[in-house]
């Protein structure tokens, strides 16, 4: 192993803590392990380990799995509870797939069998001291709880452009964290003192986003007692957020791309423009590309808002993250709610490692707050765990989400009304034929499947 790969930084070696009962392998893997880039610090039981960890800062734990007293995953227990992001690795000359799988859907990082392989364990350490990583990149993404190899090299990515005056593009599933990611390069770029305002594209209608984004001049419509700056002006110097910007009607996209060119806007019922200096990150759960095809999104837009593209994966891609996610998001409704319950059982983070998440980390949340609100003991079990995830019906959805469903139920019940009639349903919709033919082509319904056999 290249000492120069294992080194997170040219003038730090990374601190790795050995802990294993066997002291002949535990000189052996000692040497081996200085050798390959480590400062390695050796005891021989878990309770010794966790002394050490109380005024020493390690970046990866590599332990036995069996040994007298406290075994690796009561070890690994407790390295949970006090540092969440540190990675640990077990060992044992024991190992069964069953031990593996358990080991690693309870946030174990990695599972080896003895005799070790020092290629494996090489990979394994890389992509462990690779993770250790997040903590280097500072407060800025404090909020963001994770150890995927994945995320933690989009946190890489985001840094690196935070404090470019660019336009960044996040693309994620409804509830993955994308206004989260878009708040933390906020707080990484020179415009932290400034504000961070967000708005969803998807929620407003057409003339009151308007209104929202640009600001209007008093009396420019029916209601406008007073002139309103909007949030570009509210956001100026800082960080404006267009979340679900796939959603933002043709005729404003237009002029947001204007703003965007000419770095000023005109508010609603004004005649005079306004200097604008704000940085744009917007997010989509859509894909950009199709709907520039269906004539759906300007091309022109796409490309000024996309200068970086971020790509946030499902809950269920980063699985490795749902232990440490429960962990935390139990603590803080625990705290909240005043309850007394420490954590989940070993089966119920089964459970959940193994569970869908189309709703991604939103869903998790209220998963986890269903919980801590109907336990009744301080350990959650499995059972309450399967009666969260089946309740489905009662799982919150976006604004977004809840609108298209209403609008696709909408439109079904409509052209059922209507015979499949495109025209009459538009008349009744008080939309164009134009509009109408958009929104079933949206929601993928066609008029003939409504039209009677007769």
């Amino acid at each position: 192993m290249d000492p120069k790969q294992i080194s997170t930084t040219p003038d730090k070696k990374p601190n790795l803590l050995l802990v294993d009962d066997d002291e002949n392998l535990l000189r052996l893997m000692s040497i081996r392990l200085e050798a390959e880039g480590f400062n390695v610090t050796s005891v021989d039981n878990g309770t010794q380990a966790l002394r050490l960890m109380f005024n020493n800062d390690f970046d990866v734990v590599l332990s036995d799995l069996r040994m007298p007293g406290m075994d690796g995953l009561a070890l690994f227990d407790e390295v949970l509870a006090q540092h969440r992001d540190l990675p640990v690795i077990l060992m044992t000359a024991h190992g069964t797939i069953k031990e593996a799988v358990a080991a690693t859907q309870r946030g174990v990082f990695s599972f080896l069998t003895k005799p070790v392989d020092h290629e494996e364990l090489r990979r394994i350490l890389l992509r462990a001291i690779s993770q250790t990583q997040k903590n280097d990149l500072g407060d800025w993404c404090s909020d963001i709880i994770t150890r995927s190899p994945d995320m933690i090299k989009l946190l890489k990515q985001a840094e690196q452009v935070a404090d470019k005056n660019v336009s960044v593009l996040i693309n994620g599933a409804s509830g993955t964290g994308k206004e989260l990611l878009a708040k933390a390069i906020h707080k990484a770029s020179s415009r932290k003192d400034k504000p961070f305002v967000a708005i969803n594209c998807g929620a407003l209608p057409e003339n009151l986003l308007e209104s929202e984004l640009f600001g209007h001049a008093k009396g420019a419509f029916t209601g406008a007692i007073q002139a309103n700056p909007g949030l570009f002006k509210e956001a100026d110097g800082g960080t404006l957020f267009l979340d679900e910007i796939g959603d933002m009607p043709m005729a404003l996209q237009v002029k947001l791309l204007r703003a965007l060119q000419e770095r000023s806007i005109r508010p609603v019922g004004s005649t005079t423009t306004v200097d604008i200096d704000v940085r744009i990150i917007s997010a989509t759960h859509k894909n950009l590309q199709e709907a520039m095809q269906e004539n759906e999104f300007r091309e022109d837009l796409y490309y000024r808002l996309n200068v970086v593209n971020l790509d946030i994966p499902r809950l269920k891609d980063r699985f490795e993250d749902i232990p440490l996610l429960a962990d935390y998001l139990l603590k803080e409704s625990a705290k909240k709610h005043g309850i007394n319950v420490r954590k989940f059982a070993d089966d119920a983070i089964n459970r959940l490692t193994k569970a869908d998440w189309p709703g991604n980390v939103r869903q998790l949340v209220n998963v986890v707050e269903r919980c801590v609100a109907l336990t009744n003991s301080k350990i959650i079990p499995v059972s309450l765990v399967e009666q969260a995830l089946s309740q489905e019906t009662e799982y919150w959805p976006t604004l977004t989400e809840a609108r298209d469903s209403f609008e696709y139920r909408y439109l079904c019940r409509l052209l059922q009304l209507t015979d499949g009639n495109v025209t009459r349903a538009s008349d009744m919709a008080g939309r164009n034929r134009t509009d109408m033919h958009k929104l079933m082509k949206k929601h993928g319904l066609n008029a003939a499947d409504f039209r009677s056999n007769d």
